[in-house]
């Protein structure tokens, strides 16, 4: 059996080295590894790539796509954790469970750019509702995301994990406050919203794990519906992906009606749960952002393109 070459640039990252980590026991896989000392040549990545069946990109926006433009042979894959190609024409959105043509997307194509975090959880809620037309697509969609300090990156994890951090990093803190978030754009157009939803991220001080929400009126969408019969849509859409868990209706009680953000941080899939009453809903999804938000679906596109099983190397 011939190994598929993977490189990785940006392997010494937070998300290149969750890769990594999902690669540990695979037999299927030769990883190309470029030394330290040369790991930011321009001459010495672009061998890289080229020698490579696939290559991640854990980089920069700016630096991705230099990466792709060392692309020489058309035979090389290219899977982008970074935000720079998530809306371009020509690449796959990384997010099989979507539908159909994303997945075959994924499988034939060279380009393949892996959704951000928040993106991830906000239309893992929103794309059903306007693909099954249960939500017009101007519907005035706001969302809150509470996330881990990891999403961030080593500068972020850096500040909350110091010895001398500033006090406010004990209390959750929003940001983003100018609404120019850079998952924003994708989040438009991927769920095929006619205008950009208000969003609201929140870190918050642990590791990782993601909570991502969004609240509706009944009363504004297309059709009458409840709390109970939406989630039973959200499982028959999402029916046989192994990655999505829609829970089951009235499992917030279990944890005594609270959703904490952490509790499947190390996992690689993603849960919904759907909640509120006959007035108001309120849709939420839960995961690791450095799993199915990063790292993780990252890996699981890599197994597509393989032609193996999806979840291969991936916790769930």
């Amino acid at each position: 059996m011939s190994l598929t070459k993977v490189f990785i640039d940006g392997s010494e990252g937070t998300t290149g080295l969750r890769i990594n980590e999902r690669f540990e026991g695979r037999d299927d896989i030769e990883i190309l590894k470029i030394s330290s000392e040369l790991r930011k040549d321009p001459n010495e990545i672009k061998k890289y790539i080229n020698a490579s069946d696939v290559t991640f990109l854990c980089l920069p926006d700016a630096a991705a796509r230099e990466a792709v433009a060392m692309v020489e042979n058309d035979n090389v894959v290219i899977i982008d954790t970074s935000t720079a190609h998530r809306t371009e024409e020509g690449w796959a959105y990384g997010y099989p469970e979507l539908s159909d043509e994303h997945r075959k997307a994924i499988k034939n194509g060279k380009r393949i750019a892996v959704p951000g975090c928040h993106a991830t959880g906000f239309i893992t809620l929103v794309y059903p509702m306007i693909a099954e037309k249960i939500m017009p697509n101007d519907y005035p969609v706001s969302s809150f995301s509470l996330t881990g300090y990891s999403g961030g990156g080593k500068k972020m994890i850096a500040e909350y994990e110091g010895d001398e951090r500033k006090a406010e990093l004990g209390s959750p803190r929003e940001y983003g406050l100018s609404q120019t978030h850079k998952h924003l754009k994708e989040m438009k157009a991927v769920t095929g919203l006619s205008k950009l939803p208000l969003f609201s991220p929140i870190v918050a001080d642990y590791y990782s794990g993601m909570l991502v929400s969004v609240p509706l009126y009944t009363d504004m969408l297309s059709e009458k519906i409840t709390p109970k019969e939406l989630r039973d849509r959200f499982a028959q859409f999402y029916e046989g992906e192994k990655f999505v868990r829609v829970m089951p209706y009235g499992a917030e009680a279990d944890t005594s009606n609270f959703l904490g953000s952490n509790n499947v941080s190390g996992w690689d899939g993603i849960e919904i749960f759907v909640t509120g009453n006959e007035d108001r809903i309120l849709l939420s999804s839960r995961f690791d952002n450095l799993g199915k938000g990063a790292s993780g679906a990252a890996v699981q596109c890599l197994n597509i393109v393989m032609g193996c099983d999806e979840a291969k190397g991936l916790n769930l």
